[in-house]
């Protein structure tokens, strides 16, 4: 496995039932679709006055399912309203699905679809009115559009409910019904903005197990922003992380992960001591109690832990490699960034401030 260095002045990279396809597809645009890349853009900047919201990003995003992670106020909405083509872009450019950016935003719109996290239903019409609407507005006739509407509530799981005005939808309900008016023409992208945000446990199991089927049935590439990791790495084989309009990080999650890889001890008695002469020693330590995860520099690691412990009196009950998640991910990313994260609904709970200044992160390095 490859991995490649990674600059933080830059960015981090490291290479139910099936839904059918609809028989008659004359809604469907033309356009040659990479086998490679769905998205690639080169430079994009975007500016609102002397506020950059896009930053010299550079994008290379392959067919199946992508996690778009990152805090408040980091770029994502924005970005995405690049790939939609709703922005006019400050500098750069790009194609999504062979189209171009900047002069084929309604094209790739048609071949696109998005599942917004802000209300967007109109709540005194009916589940099967809203998505043929949806349909109709996408250039679909009115005969393909009714029957697509029953195909795609079915398959979200709104057949019962098709015909109940939306003001009477659960929470779940309504994203089920947003899901749909994103499939309704067989889009080859799907968009989908904190699509579990707000659902019931038993809500988010079926969205999620919904959108795999999306990607791994349905044959179509997936674009999944969203605050929960577990989500994200349910879905997503790779992500894209940006921070002040910059990616920070892309590639496939397994790869990424290895960046740092960790060994994990439970200790008892003088867990405190043993952190100390750790971190004297030069290791990196993350400690919740009286498990603690270190850094694995090579080999020799192991042997620095058992001469601590030696030296501290303390006792090593378990010690092994620990396989990380996708939110230790986010969170020695952002540690490496000068951010002092604990878990990822620090994206929306707090408003991040970085623990060194500017000059000192210049100097460091995620590899």
């Amino acid at each position: 496995m490859a991995l490649v260095k990674v600059e933080l002045a830059g960015a981090l990279f490291i290479e139910h039932q099936q839904m059918s396809r609809p028989a008659d597809t004359t809604y469907r645009r033309e356009g040659h679709m990479s086998d490679e890349w769905i998205i690639e853009t080169q430079d994009l900047l975007k500016k609102y006055g002397e506020h950059v919201a896009l930053d010299s990003v550079n994008l290379k995003i392959r067919p199946g399912a992508t996690g778009l992670l990152g805090p408040n106020g980091a770029g994502k909405s924005t970005l995405l309203k690049t790939i939609l083509g709703l922005i006019a872009l400050t500098s750069g450019g790009g194609k999504v699905l062979g189209h171009d950016i900047a002069t084929e935003g309604t094209k790739i719109r048609q071949r696109i679809g998005y599942m917004p996290e802000y209300d967007c239903l109109t709540p005194n019409m009916t589940a099967v009115d809203q998505v043929r609407y949806s349909g109709e507005l996408l250039g679909m006739n009115s005969q393909l559009a009714v029957q697509r509407a029953h195909e795609v509530l079915e398959y979200v799981g709104l057949r019962d409910q098709r015909y109940r005005e939306i003001s009477s939808f659960s929470t779940g309900m309504e994203q089920a019904t947003k899901l749909a008016c994103g499939l309704i023409h067989d889009p080859d992208l799907l968009i989908c903005d904190e699509p579990t945000n707000g659902l019931d446990a038993n809500s988010r199991k079926f969205m999620l197990d919904t959108l795999f089927q999306v990607v791994k049935q349905g044959g179509r590439s997936i674009i999944m922003s969203s605050h929960l990791m577990d989500d994200v790495e349910r879905i997503c084989d790779r992500m894209l992380m940006i921070h002040k309009g910059q990616v920070i990080a892309q590639g496939r999650i397994e790869d990424l992960k290895a960046i740092d890889r960790e060994i994990e001890i439970s200790v008892w008695g003088g867990a405190s001591k043993l952190e100390q002469k750790l971190k004297d020693m030069g290791q990196s330590v993350r400690r919740t109690g009286r498990i603690m995860r270190i850094t694995r520099l090579d080999e020799s690691t192991y042997g620095t832990i058992l001469q601590a412990a030696a030296q501290t009196e303390c006792q090593i009950r378990k010690m092994e490699d620990y396989e990380p998640s996708l939110e230790d991910l986010f969170i020695v990313i952002m540690d490496r960034l000068g951010y002092s994260v604990k878990s990822s609904k620090d994206l929306l709970t707090k408003s991040l401030t970085p623990a060194m200044d500017h000059a000192a992160l210049e100097g460091r390095k995620v590899a």
